[in-house]
Formats: C-alpha cells, sequence, structure tokens
C-alpha cells in the first residue's frame, strides 16, 4: 500500500485558497491537512473555523484537522460541524486525554493523538488501542518551513512497534520538513502518512512532488 500524503494547507497561498485546494482535489494527494493554531499553545496563529468551513465546501478529500491549541475538548463539536474528518489534538493539551478521544468519536470524526519532539512515544500505551492515528511532529510545532528533526524516525519505528504490541489499527503520521529524502527515511521506520507543506507548494510543480512523495517505498 503506497503512502498517504496529506498536503499541509498552512503552506498554501492565503490569497487563492480555493485555488490550491482544487489543485489538491487534481492531485494523488489523500488528504487535506490542517493545522488550526491559536497563538497560546504554540506561539503562531492560523486557520479558524470560518476557513475550514470555506475549505470543506470546495474539497473533495478527507480534512485532516490538527489541532495545536489550548483546551481543545470546547472545540469538538464545533470543527466536527466544519467539516473535519480526523480530529487530531495533543497529547500535551489534553489533562484527560481519553475523554478527549472518546468526545471525538462521539462526533463522528477519527480521533489522532500528536506528540510533541521532546513526548515519549510509551505515553500513548494506555490510548493506543482507542486512537486512529498517531501524529508525530518532525519539528516543534508553531510555524511551517522547520528543519527535520532526526530523531523523529527512531519515534516512528517506536509507535509502530507500539502499535503491532497492542494489536492497534492506527496510522502513523509524520509532520515536519518532509521531503523525498526525509520522507523515504521515514516510511522505512514505518510511516504510514506524510504531511508536507513547503516541499509541497514551494515547487515549481506541486502536483509533480505530491506524486512523487506518493510513489517513494520501501
Amino acid at each position: 500500500m503506497s503512502v498517504i500524503v496529506s498536503p499541509s494547507m498552512l503552506s498554501c497561498d492565503f490569497a487563492n485558497i480555493q485555488r490550491d485546494v482544487e489543485m489538491i482535489n487534481n492531485s494523488s494527494a489523500d488528504w487535506f491537512h490542517i493545522d488550526i493554531m491559536d497563538g497560546v499553545f504554540v506561539p503562531n496563529i492560523s486557520f479558524g473555523l470560518p476557513v475550514l468551513k470555506a475549505m470543506k465546501k470546495h474539497a473533495t478529500k478527507p480534512m485532516d484537522v490538527h489541532l495545536m491549541i489550548a483546551d481543545p475538548d470546547k472545540y469538538v463539536a464545533d470543527f466536527a460541524a466544519a467539516g473535519a474528518d480526523i480530529l487530531t489534538v495533543h497529547y500535551e493539551a489534553c489533562t484527560h486525554l481519553h475523554r478527549t478521544i472518546q468526545n471525538i468519536h462521539s462526533h463522528g470524526m477519527k480521533a489522532g493523538v500528536a506528540l510533541n519532539p521532546h513526548t515519549n512515544v510509551d505515553l500513548l500505551e494506555n490510548v493506543i488501542r482507542e486512537i486512529d492515528l498517531v501524529l508525530i511532529m518532525s519539528v516543534n510545532p508553531g510555524f511551517g518551513g522547520q528543519k527535520f528533526i532526526p530523531n523523529a524516525a527512531l519515534k516512528v519505528a517506536q509507535a509502530k512497534n507500539l502499535i503491532n504490541h497492542c494489536g492497534s489499527h492506527a496510522v502513523v503520521e509524520v509532520d515536519g520538513g518532509v521531503n523525498l529524502e526525509t520522507g523515504l527515511e521515514l516510511i522505512k521506520s514505518g510511516a504510514d502518512a506524510l504531511v508536507a507543506g513547503s516541499f509541497v507548494f514551494n515547487s515549481p510543480d506541486p502536483q509533480k512532488t505530491i506524486a512523487d512523495l506518493k510513489a517513494l517505498e520501501v
């Protein structure tokens, strides 16, 4: 099975969002990756609910929504209503993570949990059977275009081992500094899905770049 490619709309042209959404629709990408930042949990502010709703009107592929916000439980229902298909929250932002996962599922979405670069994969052991996606951050969250943290490949392998050991069906996704070189390394380590922002949108031919990522295999 080929790797899932989820282009990060954080790197799209904000003045031409509809054009870039339609470009992704017509590409071999699998999902849209939408980063939601509040300026509290991470030192940046990005899209909010109105922009997600606007994208959903034109998107023909699942909306892979990554919440980099404090107290995400308050907004689970809102993001479901706005069109999120997968809702990923940060381990570091959830005091009662199991309850948050249940809340996401109760609104008909798949539930993901993201881990910052310093957070140990083993902390997911008690919820790994409950979640649909593990998002390994290979940069510190908050900004696009950052340099890949090499230790992420080890964390991908650890996450895949935990999933297999516990009989979970979770997908391992990686976000940050993904290109053809790091993407291949991550796939070799067990990654199922790659988020790519600046590598896609800053390339001369984004659709070809997406296709090149899709073609990566061990």
